[in-house]
């Protein structure tokens, strides 16, 4: 049996920090950067739990911005 795995990857030059996807997120995968702020000067979200990701992009769904991609891969058991 196969199991899914999910990564997600945000581009943190565009994300203003929300915070929307962090509500969004099942798995408390996302989390806003400690003391980093990207090139317009917004703190930014990254994935703190990046292993516990399943891949079904509700982070993406409700990011206004669209800086979040969500990729998912099979794992064989």
């Amino acid at each position: 049996m196969s199991k899914i795995k999910g990564a997600i990857v945000v581009n943190t030059d565009r994300c203003k920090g929300c915070q929307l996807c962090i509500v969004a997120c099942p798995q408390d995968v996302i989390a806003l950067a400690q003391k980093k702020v990207n090139v317009h000067g917004y703190p930014y979200v990254e994935p703190a739990n990046a292993d516990k990701c399943v891949g079904c992009a509700s982070c993406a769904i409700v990011c206004p911005d669209g800086c979040i991609t969500v990729y998912r891969k099979k794992v064989e058991e």
